[in-house]
């Protein structure tokens, strides 16, 4: 029986040995082939007598049952071996990378943030936001502001026109937001605090004007209503948008249909440099037009200009957006170039506060 255990022990040294299956087939040929060491044993079975055959016959049996459990064990380890060692030479990385989070790839236009800024400004001044129809009746557009008949923003080189309607009224895309300044002093009771931000629409394309633009107007209707309340409200505005904390402004006769007087204003900046920097330097720098409510526009919205004062101004967000922000060409903010977006774009959660700062 020693010699049979012994064997045993052989065999299983050589299971456990065989690098791959090919070896460990090998082992098993040599063992429980028809020429095996452990068949051989199972030969000599015929030349033992009947007790010895019964008694050596179960040994070798169970030896041989051993050592078939044993191939099978290192079979089966083998194969898994060879697996992970395929797979990890043929891996493949078919994922897509993780995309960005909406909250890190989105960005605001900055027309939306710039407006955004403005408005959180008025509001700390008092004022409220007011909106209309980007399509006007002449009534609205011209007429109640004070434009005479045959005045040139009338005429098709700055107006849209539409097709006439079926009483042959033409309606235009509004050509300033001023016709919700109508609306509010119609429709409402003064005293009136208002701004006007939205959209408007101009027959003109070059770097600096696109035929769609954005523009904000401010209203303010009230019986003590007097200039030098305007010029605080400008300067004011401009010392928080662009974030300086002194602004010069200079304020120069002008004309406008509807403000009386009617001023432009300039501002003090330095273009030495590849910015222009607001408030130092020694250029000046148009920035807004304005005035005082013309004395027929408030009769025509059914307020006695006796009783009644009023300013208003406009200026336009996209310049206002180039001149904080340094973008060069108007026309860039219309293109949905995505690059142009993610380099001038803020993120979604970068809302303007004045405490928080409007550019932060």
């Amino acid at each position: 029986m020693s010699d049979l255990s012994a064997l045993e022990a052989s065999i299983l040294n050589d299971i456990a040995a065989a690098s791959d299956e090919a070896a460990l087939e090998a082992v098993r040929v040599a063992a429980l082939g028809k020429k095996g060491s452990v068949s051989a044993e199972l030969a000599k079975l015929g030349a033992m007598s009947p007790d010895e055959r019964k008694s050596y016959g179960a040994a070798v049996n169970t030896v041989r049952d051993r050592i078939a459990a044993a191939l099978a064990d290192r079979k089966a380890k083998l194969g898994d071996a060879a697996l992970d060692a395929k797979l990890a030479a043929e891996a493949a990385d078919v994922t897509l990378p993780l995309r960005p989070s909406a909250l890190e790839a989105g960005r605001i236009h900055p027309v939306s943030q710039v407006t955004e800024e403005i408005a959180a400004i008025f509001a700390d001044l008092g004022f409220s936001v007011a909106e209309g129809p980007d399509i006007e009746d002449d009534e609205h557009n011209f007429t109640a502001l004070n434009f005479p008949v045959g005045h040139p923003a009338r005429e098709m080189h700055d107006t849209f026109f539409l097709a006439p309607g079926a009483n042959g009224e033409r309606k235009v895309l509004r050509t300033h937001t001023s016709p919700v300044q109508i609306r509010t002093m119609r429709t409402k009771t003064p005293p009136h605090r208002v701004i006007i931000p939205g959209r408007t629409y101009r027959n003109d394309s070059d770097q600096t004007h696109t035929p769609m633009f954005h523009q904000v107007e401010g209203l303010v209707i009230d019986r003590g209503a007097h200039i030098g309340q305007l010029k605080w409200t400008l300067i004011e505005f401009l010392k928080a948008f662009f974030e300086v904390p002194e602004v010069e402004m200079r304020m120069r006769p002008s004309f406008f249909p509807f403000t009386e007087p009617s001023i432009e204003v300039d501002i003090r900046c330095d273009r030495s440099g590849p910015e222009i920097r607001i408030g130092e330097g020694k250029d000046w720098m148009e920035i807004l037009g304005c005035g005082m409510v013309h004395p027929n526009v408030l009769r025509n919205c059914g307020l006695d200009p006796d009783e009644w004062q009023g300013f208003a101004w406009g200026m336009g967000i996209d310049r206002l957006a180039m001149l904080k922000y340094g973008m060069p060409d108007l026309r860039a903010f219309f293109d949905a170039d995505v690059r142009w977006i993610e380099h001038y774009g803020f993120r979604p959660l970068d809302l303007p506060t004045l405490i928080g700062g409007l550019s932060s």
